[in-house]
């Protein structure tokens, strides 16, 4: 099971970034999928995540509006668009995947700062 969070990177507060999870190893379509991400000192929360076949969306109230979770089931890739970055976006992201089993799959991470 591999999962590849790819487009991190620095950016300007107002800035976009658009993150990529490439997943490999398992039954893409039969999984949610969720963003993570983890500040320094702080604990990992959920940002956003998608039903498995890509009806369903939430978001953590922080980037509401701002933020897009999508999938690409045909190529087991999720996504997450971030607009209107913040400083305090500033985190690692974490790709994961959850089935209704309760097997769960995470990426190695990527950071994204947003700097003045």
């Amino acid at each position: 099971v591999q999962l590849v969070e790819s487009g991190g990177g620095l950016v300007q507060p107002g800035g976009s970034l658009r993150l990529s999870c490439a997943t490999s190893g398992f039954t893409f379509s039969r999984y949610a999928m969720n963003w993570y991400r983890q500040a320094p000192g702080k604990e990992r929360e959920l940002v956003a995540d998608i039903s498995s076949i890509g009806g369903t969306t939430d978001y953590a109230d922080s980037v509401k509006g701002r933020f897009t979770i999508s999938r690409d089931n045909a190529e087991n890739t999720v996504y997450l668009q971030m607009n209107s970055l913040k400083p305090e976006d500033t985190a690692v992201y974490y790709c994961n995947a959850r089935n209704i089993y309760g097997y769960s799959h995470w990426g190695q991470g990527t950071q994204v700062t947003v700097f003045s």
